[in-house]
């Protein structure tokens, strides 16, 4: 068993290869050995959680995620741990394996009840209610009521809850809660999964990381051999690899990184100069070796007091085939116009914010964006939140949020380059690979301006590529969601995150 973290990469599977591992795996061992370990590994973790506690309330359902929870609570039981089981099953429902479970919970004197106990925070919630096999398709039958009322006092308790495989109610694929099942509040308490087999790209993305809290993985014993060859759905991404700069390197060893955007005030009476700065800052913190400003403010701006590392530049001014461009980050209706020269021009590129919003909105800047593409030596990243995704697309972000992995992967082969979907649990995906969900980052980050620092530093990754291509673009902005995010999980309690600030900290 482990404790899945940030500092290393890990295969995520769909639903449908778990189902073919799990089957894989029974037909070559002997009946009810899964579960078996199943319970132990729940049982091992639960105790390490709440080694303390008066009470382990194990809800169980009727299926065999219940039938894990059964044998957690036989195991529990039989080693003198004080444990309460509420149960929605019948014995005759049961699948073979549960029912084996329930015998082995009745035979150790496992007690059950119609309701659960009260919990205080040195106890225990364990969640076996549902598993695999929830699908946004709609219900012929609303949840059972007890189930829901069941899970709405486990995140109403201060004890902490330790959900089995999955948290009940979430879709393995897709981090989305299924019909029914209606995202709620933060819980009270702290939250754990022990995801069993496999590790399911769901609990990383969408409502994932809040349902599942501390993800734990047991493979139950299942070596590769044992199981069919498949090929992960997504890849749990890890940090990027160390990069010494030797000591004869110099500026132009690190890239260019030119920022346009930043609509100035006069032209709309919205300026949004603050967001180009911040993509610059970026970049120069993040170690490009030069950042060059051209700011779409019609020359209001001619110096840059408190950053003076940063060059101005007008947009005509620039090699726009040299390092890395990072188009759009406030660049308002303005950067519409400089939008043609930059897709045909720039190798190595970003485009954000309102340069995607200008994209959507044109065909012909569309078809320019797929055709660099075709082009040899281009590497493209778009950078899209929900809303500008969900433009980008012709639909809306309910349809984006509902499946993200799909959406990221539609994104980057409808335009042929690599989409950095933002959001909890961002994806990364291009043509040709195997997409990456980011593992890093938090709740700080929703703040303004935060995304305009995710472009620049993309930009900088980009930048110091070794060669302008797909890999280096798909590689720039994995590497780059991932530093950001992880800049804000070491931001210091009681310090207010903003954009600028997080810039600065990108250096460390």
């Amino acid at each position: 068993m482990q404790r899945i973290t940030t500092d290393q990469p890990h295969p995520l599977f769909d639903s449908a290869a778990t189902r073919r591992i799990e089957a894989a795996a029974a037909a070559t061992l002997p009946a009810h050995t899964l579960m078996q370990r199943a319970g132990r590994a729940t049982a091992r973790l639960a105790l390490a959680l709440a080694p303390h506690a008066r009470c382990i309330w194990i809800a169980c359902g009727g299926g065999n995620n219940g039938g894990d929870g059964l044998e957690a609570a036989a195991l529990l039981r039989r080693a003198g741990h004080p444990v309460l089981v509420t149960w929605l099953g019948t014995p005759d429902a049961l699948p073979a394996d549960a029912r084996l479970s329930w015998q082995r919970a009745r035979d150790a004197g496992v007690p059950f009840a119609d309701t659960p106990p009260t919990l205080g925070p040195q106890d225990l919630c364990v969640d076996a209610l549902l598993g695999l096999g929830l699908t946004a398709a709609p219900r012929e039958q609303p949840p059972d009521a007890r189930l829901l009322a069941w899970l709405a006092q486990m995140r109403a308790s201060p004890a902490p809850t330790l959900c089995v495989d999955l948290p009940s109610g979430l879709i393995a694929d897709t981090g989305q809660y299924a019909p029914g099942f209606a995202a709620s509040g933060t819980a009270l308490a702290p939250r754990h999964t022990l995801t069993l087999l496999t590790l399911k790209s769901g609990l990383f993305t969408a409502h994932g990381r809040d349902a599942a809290g501390s993800v734990w993985f047991d493979d139950l014993g299942v070596a590769p051999t044992e199981a069919p060859s498949e090929a992960p759905c997504a890849w749990l991404a890890g940090p990027p690899p160390a990069a010494p700069r030797a000591h004869a390197s110099h500026k132009g060893s690190r890239g260019d990184v030119a920022i346009i955007g930043g609509e100035g005030l006069a032209a709309r009476g919205m300026g949004m100069t603050g967001a180009a700065l911040l993509a610059a800052g970026a970049a120069l913190h993040a170690g490009a070796g030069r950042v060059l400003l051209a700011l779409l403010d019609a020359g209001a701006c001619t110096a840059l007091p408190g950053q003076p590392e940063i060059m101005l530049r007008r947009v005509d001014a620039l090699a726009l085939h040299q390092g890395a461009v990072v188009c759009g980050c406030g660049g308002g209706a303005a950067v519409a116009g400089v939008l043609p020269q930059v897709l045909q021009q720039a190798t190595r590129l970003v485009l954000d914010a309102d340069a995607l919003n200008a994209i959507a909105a044109d065909a012909a800047l569309q078809q320019q964006l797929r055709a660099r593409g075709q082009r040899p030596g281009c590497a493209t990243v778009l950078t899209p939140h929900p809303l500008e995704a969900a433009r980008l697309l012709a639909c809306d972000t309910a349809r984006v949020q509902a499946d993200r992995l799909a959406v990221a992967q539609a994104l980057a082969d409808r335009f042929d380059c690599t989409a950095l979907l933002k959001g909890s649990g961002s994806v990364i995906a291009a043509p040709g690979q195997t997409p990456r969900i980011n593992p890093t980052g938090n709740a700080l980050l929703a703040t303004g301006g935060t995304g305009d620092v995710l472009a620049g530093l993309v930009g900088a990754h980009l930048a110091a590529a070794r060669e302008a291509n797909a890999t280096a673009a798909f590689d720039a902005a994995s590497h780059a969601c991932w530093q950001h995010g992880a800049a804000a999980d070491l931001w210091p309690p009681g310090q207010a995150l903003t954009a600028g600030r997080l810039a600065r900290a990108l250096a460390r």
